[in-house]
């Protein structure tokens, strides 16, 4: 995040160029054009124009959530028709020409304005306009309105973030006298290939031929499939050039670098664009330069040492290599230094220490080697990224010198020969530390009893997880000392006693994979603002407090591996958006039904208890249920026809595996369950839950993920998946006493990827619709009474990779075909006719 003289959004949420906020700050942008103290009061405005805006502003709804920025507020309720303040010069937002009269601009960024918004809009009438900024505003998804290109006069143009939706029109390249254009787009977070706005007809070149005036252009979001022309290079008035994550391709034209006014080029967030960075002949006025997450390689130039004025430099996620020039120690001016990601190796050079100026050194997710140096001249840094390197300890106690720390990532070096009492020279006096990150270490021992004195004010994310931690400084109960602590992370370490107190400040509590016990107190009812509680795999027991459902902020519940008992709580008093999990412990009883109110539900897993219920019908009403596991209990029964036609609408994964269900297959659901007769390969997201964290003082965020996983029983072996494709679909009904045939409707499901009927009762011959699975990776008929041949259909599973039909009493011949030529007779044998036998010898 470089807070420098640019003010720009990335497409993801680790922003880097951008505002405090992470928002574009229109108030704030260069030579101030967007924001204007009037003092015209002496002028009186026109009629005519007075009406246009009162008319314009009448076609809105004022609203709060309409516009993001947090100081936000409605400009045109100072618009009054009547009395004192009827002079539309004198209004909040509006500009007049000092010797007509005539509206001249109209700037309502971040004024609440919702509504939708279009050419016949009484905006239009205001033809004298040269100035217009309508960003951070909600316009419902409205297409630009064309008539903009009317606006000759225009020189000012800034429409970003407003929820525009469709193409650009090409009227706005008819507005020649264009100094600044920010057409930028809300990131689409429902649906990121399918951004708000679309830059095809015209193209970039179409649009931006004609403005050779133009200072800054700011297109991010908006998807630009093409190439970028050399043409821009002729654009010598050219101060910014902002294009993220737009859909850019092809090698970007060096030329462009050399712009002699070129003060921002942020090309971030274009996977497709390629290119590497020239020779540097000239002193650039370059301050800010933004590559990250594109394909530009190479080597960084000696040359570099020429953009004396650099601030930000970001190449996250490129293909740059080693060596690193040591000229880059010269840029004096460097803020941010980003080149985590790439594929840098050695060790961390020395001249990084010149960089006095230096407040954020990301060096991650590289092969940096060698030992950790003193960085002791950057006294300026506040945050420092070394994590997911080949770095080797101790860490230097020159590290105490560095009084501005806000921010350590130190994750996965192994620092194996590290105890953190050897740490103190370097946290004991970090009183301004806000993130502690020294996880997926080999780092052992106790937690030192000087961390209780450590930045007590100002801490707000302690990760200590995935180390050989053993106890804590004192004996239970232990009462976490930081009062502002939003998350921690102790998760996978070798904790003993009980639960250590949180703060009511927590939003991420993760202790998981550790040795404690006791039982959960009823301290942890008081966390009003935590979103995951993630107590799985200790040797925690007793009852759940019922008081847990009314944390209407809960999101992820993971009880999962303790020896918890009694009945399920009522963990949902309250709507919640849930992930549950209560697996592998003791509880009893029924399900209950208060459930039936966690309507955001996606995630249930109470597997491996002692469960005794009917099938929970009733939990079908929940429209984001995705997965469902009920393995390993004692529920039974006839699964009943469902009363309604819409239950289970978004199931994923449905486990009735190892209980005693009886009747025939739930073939009624089949006719229902919508979420597993959809394809879509091209969603690679997992299931998981998504939180970013509040911003601290000198920290924007922090986003945490929290991801689903499963166990899936293939041929008897239990294989866990620590992730879950939104695309993955899969039903388990084996192990139970259900009869009658496999209905043909099976082969509806098109999305399956698992099948497993095994160990029932079932009968009738192999349905041939299964052929339709395609997505099919396992099928498990086996330990059935089917009979029949196996249908040759079959042969179209072409990503069937475990397939097992063994004891039945089938006949025939096997397939040969595609993937079954490559299975092993087990797959077959014990319950097949010598016939079917013999054809695989």
């Amino acid at each position: 995040m470089w807070i420098g003289k640019s003010y720009i959004e990335e497409g993801d949420n680790d922003s880097e160029v951008t505002s405090s906020t992470g928002r574009v700050k229109a108030q704030a942008l260069p030579k101030g054009p967007n924001s204007f103290n009037t003092s015209f009061s002496q002028l009186s405005c026109h009629d005519d124009e007075r009406l246009a805006l009162l008319q314009f502003k009448q076609s809105f709804v004022i609203e709060k959530l309409a516009s993001s920025y947090e100081g936000a507020y409605p400009k045109v309720l100072s618009w009054k028709a009547q009395g004192g303040s009827s002079n539309c010069c004198s209004w909040d937002g509006v500009e007049c020409d000092e010797k007509t009269g005539h509206v001249i601009g109209l700037i309502l960024n971040s004024s609440c304005l919702y509504g939708s918004i279009n050419s016949s809009s009484s905006l239009f009438h205001l033809v004298h306009l040269q100035k217009l900024n309508l960003a951070d505003n909600n316009f419902s998804y409205s297409l630009i309105p064309s008539a903009i290109g009317q606006f000759l006069g225009l020189t000012y143009l800034n429409l970003s973030d407003s929820w525009f939706y469709g193409q650009i029109p090409s009227e706005i390249s008819h507005l020649s006298k264009l100094t600044f254009l920010d057409l930028s787009s809300h990131f689409n977070e429902i649906d990121p290939s399918n951004p708000l706005l679309e830059l095809k007809n015209p193209s970039l070149r179409s649009l931006v031929q004609n403005l050779t005036s133009l200072e800054w252009l700011r297109l991010s979001s908006v998807h630009i499939p093409s190439t970028v022309h050399d043409f821009l290079a002729n654009f010598t008035s050219l101060k910014a050039i902002i294009l993220q994550n737009c859909g850019l391709y092809g090698e970007f034209p060096n030329n462009i670098f050399h712009l002699p006014n070129l003060k921002i080029l942020a090309l971030g967030w274009n996977k497709d664009l390629t290119g590497y960075l020239p020779e540097f002949h000239q002193r650039s006025p370059l301050e800010g330069l933004v590559l990250s997450e594109t394909s530009f390689s190479g080597c960084i130039p000696p040359s570099i040492e020429k953009l004396e004025s650099l601030e930000g430099l970001y190449l996250r996620g490129c293909n740059f290599s080693r060596p690193l020039p040591s000229s880059l120690g010269k840029l004096s001016k460097l803020i941010d230094l980003d080149l985590r990601a790439n594929h840098l190796g050695g060790p961390i050079p020395s001249w990084l220490g010149n960089l006095s100026q230096l407040v954020r050194l990301y060096l991650d997710n590289n092969n940096l080697d060698g030992y950790i140096p003193s960085f002791q001249n950057l006294s300026q840094l506040g945050l420092l990224s070394l994590r997911d390197n080949h770095l080797t300890g101790p860490i230097p106690s020159s590290f105490g010198n560095l009084t501005q720390l806000f921010a350590v990532y130190l994750e996965g070096l192994g620092l194996g020969s590290c105890n953190l009492s050897e740490f103190p020279n370097f946290l004991r006096h970090q009183n301004k530390l806000e993130l502690l990150d020294l996880s997926r270490n080999k780092i052992h021992g106790h937690i030192p009893k000087w961390m209780w004195n450590t930045s007590l004010e100002t801490l707000t994310f302690l990760l200590l997880d995935h180390n050989f931690l053993v106890d804590f400084p004192h004996p239970s109960p232990i009462f976490l000392p930081w009062v502002n602590l939003l998350a921690l992370d102790l998760s996978f370490n070798l904790l003993q006693g009980q639960l250590p107190i949180a703060p009511t400040s927590v939003q991420y509590y993760s202790i998981s994979n550790n040795w404690l016990t006791g039982k959960i107190f009823s301290w942890m009812c008081d966390l009003s603002s935590v979103w995951l509680l993630d107590l799985s795999s200790n040797n925690l027991s007793g009852t759940v407090p019922q008081c847990l459902g009314k944390l209407s902020s809960l999101s992820v519940l993971n009880l999962e591996n303790n020896s918890f008992g009694g009945t399920i709580p009522q963990v949902c008093a309250l709507p919640s958006n849930l992930k549950i999990d209560l697996s592998k412990n003791k509880f009893k009883g029924q399900l209950a039904r208060s459930m039936a109110a966690c309507t955001k539900l996606e995630y249930f897993d109470v597997e491996k208890n002692q469960l005794t219920d009917i099938f929970p019908a009733w939990l079908g009403t929940l429209p984001e249920l995705k997965v469902l596991s009920l393995r390993h209990n004692r529920f039974y029964g006839f699964i009943k026809k469902p009363k309604q036609k819409l239950l289970f609408p978004k199931l994923r994964v449905m486990d009735l595996s190892y209980n005693y269900f009886t009747g025939k297959l739930p073939f009624h659901y089949v006719l229902i369950w919508s979420g597993m007769k959809v394809i879509n390969n091209t969603d690679s997201r997992y299931m998981k839950e998504t939180k970013i964290s509040q911003p601290t003082r000198t920290y924007a965020s922090q986003p945490f993920d929290y991801r689903y996983s499963t166990t899936i029983v293939n041929k008897g072996q239990e294989r866990y998946y620590e992730v879950i494709s939104e695309n993955f679909a899969e039903i388990d009904f084996s192990c139970n006493k259900f009869n009658g045939e496999i209905p043909q409707l099976i082969g509806n499901l098109i999305a399956l990827r698992s099948l497993n009927l095994s160990f029932n009762n079932l009968t009738g011959s192999i349905p041939s619709s299964l052929g339709n699975l395609k997505e099919l990776e396992s099928l498990d008929l086996s330990n059935n009474k089917l009979s029949g041949e196996i249908p040759p259909q079959l042969t179209r599973l072409t990503f069937i990779q475990s397939f097992d039909v063994s004891r039945n009493n089938l006949r025939g011949p096997i397939p040969q075909a595609n993937q079954f030529g490559n299975m092993d007779n087990t797959s077959f044998e014990a319950g097949l006719s010598l016939e079917l036998l013999l054809a695989t010898w």
